[in-house]
């Protein structure tokens, strides 16, 4: 599908992998330029190198990064302006979450935890908005469904999560009327962690459709599989294309119908 992003420049963090490649790969076969960056080195460039062969040097940029590195993600906002002079969308898509309880989670896990989560939504942010104001352009935030329906043993990320929420509710409301801030809030998506929790399954007879199958219904997930990354790609590319013009300050649930809020 194609979602108007012709003559666009968008930037994705945490490009190299899951959710985030998987919308790099949208938003380029959409027609937008893609600056991405990522902390693996060796990682990102083995992907870039795809991504350069399947779509063109002129329109992938990446760089190695922590988010976390103020200094390095302003560098690399001015790359991206002197590259390719505008940034249309900002697509901050955070890291994993930390398994753990209260009764296990120490002062330093929960600073790690908060510091991560909000600033790798703030960093790019400061970093990019010159360049979103001029190009009136959006932001859309790959949040989880803990924000609103927290998991006992994820007590540390759940909490994280829902003041990231928090964060960009406030965002649509400062930002406006020049830039959109969205988000979506993912379910159990088939990538990352659930891939390595799968090769690490007990019984390695067992297909990774059946042990997604299985883990669906053990989590009650309506649809009864694992989401995509792809699926997920779809939905923040919706968010950040024209089709999506009057939508600020929402979320967009990606879950496979796991939410039990209102």
């Amino acid at each position: 599908m194609h979602y108007g992003y012709d003559g666009k420049v968008a930037v994705v963090t945490g490009g190299s992998s899951g959710v985030g490649l998987a919308t790099v790969q949208t938003l380029l076969q959409s027609g937008a330029s893609v600056a991405l960056c990522a902390r693996t080195e060796s990682r990102l460039s083995d992907v870039a190198a795809v991504l350069v062969r399947d779509h063109g040097q002129d329109r992938v940029l990446a760089r190695a990064l922590s988010v976390l590195d103020a200094d390095a993600v302003k560098t690399f906002a001015g790359e991206v302006e002197s590259r390719f002079g505008r940034c249309d969308l900002l697509v901050n898509n955070a890291g994993q979450g930390r398994i753990s309880t209260f009764a296990d989670t120490g002062d330093d896990d929960w600073r790690a935890e908060f510091e991560l989560k909000l600033f790798s939504q703030i960093h790019p942010t400061r970093a990019f908005l010159p360049m979103l104001r001029r190009a009136k352009g959006a932001i859309v935030a790959v949040n989880s469904l803990l924000a609103y329906q927290p998991e006992a043993h994820m007590v540390c990320t759940s909490s994280a999560r829902a003041g990231v929420q928090n964060l960009i509710k406030s965002l649509s409301v400062e930002l406006a009327p020049d830039i959109r801030v969205n988000s979506i809030l993912l379910g159990l998506i088939g990538s990352g962690q659930w891939l390595r929790r799968f090769a690490e399954r007990e019984d390695q007879s067992q297909s990774r459709a059946d042990w997604y199958a299985a883990l669906a219904a053990k989590k009650g997930i309506p649809l009864g599989r694992l989401g995509d990354a792809a699926e997920a790609a779809a939905a923040i590319a919706f968010l950040g294309s024209p089709a999506a013009s009057y939508i600020t300050g929402a979320q967009l649930e990606v879950s496979g119908g796991l939410s039990r809020h209102i």
